[in-house]
């Protein structure tokens, strides 16, 4: 059985250590709900984006024209991985999915990948396992487009100079507070849902459009806009996880802390209770000796 002062030490150090995950936790909520909203409001223009772009391709297409490189396909000869992790753990099992998801695509790749590291969990992993790291990059809490535009081009610059053939992102889709999703996107050449559709309703939803100039410098111009945003947007998402995720795990753990502290202040209870008692039958066995 410890003994109290073991008991007493035992409890302070879990109650301060609670107080660290409580204080973490309202930390995590306040950029939490910022990195949401952010999201959401992120979410129509990409959506958008990618309608204008489906169509454009659409158009193209039906007229034999010539698309952008960025969304031609090629022979796959070299593959690039963009992954997205969080800088620091405590978000539970979140940097672990994201990183198996990883693995698996390394796994599977028939062809030799090199790997662009944003967050260093991810660059870590990509140390640990030996691949090829050619870029790392940072951002901070509350990320602008701008911010993340040297990410872009370096990934645009590569596939079009033919140094790889493909590019993937991997990162956090936030689904709500409770669930973060790993996703696994194709980022480079673009995917498009008009490619192969049968539909004939398909192509009455954009009849309003007119572009100007044309068509195609139209669609030269908003390929890369696009891949921007891509990018941008799994950025948003992926904070937005991390901060889910991590005010979760921190109020879990505060909770685990609080109900430690209940089983320990029983302990203690019992172990004062079992010296008392101790104490007494020691003074009434005196007691009788002497009076014997």
């Amino acid at each position: 059985m410890p003994s109290l002062k073991d008991i007493r030490d035992r409890i302070r150090s879990v109650s301060n250590t609670a107080k660290i995950t409580s204080a973490m936790q309202l930390i995590a909520a306040s950029r939490m709900q910022r990195a949401q909203q952010m999201v959401r409001n992120g979410r129509p223009y990409a959506d958008q984006m990618r309608e204008v772009l489906s169509h454009l391709v659409m158009r193209l297409e039906a007229e034999d024209e010539t698309l952008d490189p960025l969304l031609q396909r090629r022979p796959n000869q070299r593959e690039l991985l963009v992954l997205v992790t969080p800088d620091r753990g405590l978000a539970g099992a979140l940097v672990g999915n994201i990183l198996r998801v990883a693995a698996q695509e390394l796994r599977d790749a028939e062809v030799p990948v090199d790997t662009v590291g944003i967050g260093r969990k991810g660059e870590r992993f990509v140390a640990r396992t030996g691949q090829s790291l050619v870029a790392s990059f940072s951002v901070g809490d509350r990320p602008s487009l701008g911010d993340t535009l040297d990410i872009s081009s370096f990934v645009i610059d590569r596939y079009r100079s033919g140094d790889v053939d493909s590019v993937k992102l991997i990162y956090a889709q936030f689904v709500n507070t409770s669930v973060q999703r790993p996703v696994n996107l194709q980022l480079l050449p673009i995917a498009t849902t008009s490619s192969g559709s049968d539909s004939d309703d398909g192509p009455a939803l954009y009849l309003d459009y007119i572009y100007e100039p044309s068509p195609a410098e139209v669609l030269a111009n908003i390929a890369p806009r696009y891949v921007e945003t891509l990018v941008y947007h799994a950025i948003l998402e992926a904070q937005a996880s991390e901060h889910s995720a991590r005010m979760i795990a921190m109020q879990n753990a505060t909770d685990n802390a609080n109900e430690l502290i209940e089983d320990l202040t029983l302990d203690l209870n019992k172990a004062r209770q079992e010296a008392i008692t101790g104490e007494l039958l020691d003074i009434v066995g005196g007691v009788a000796g002497v009076q014997g």
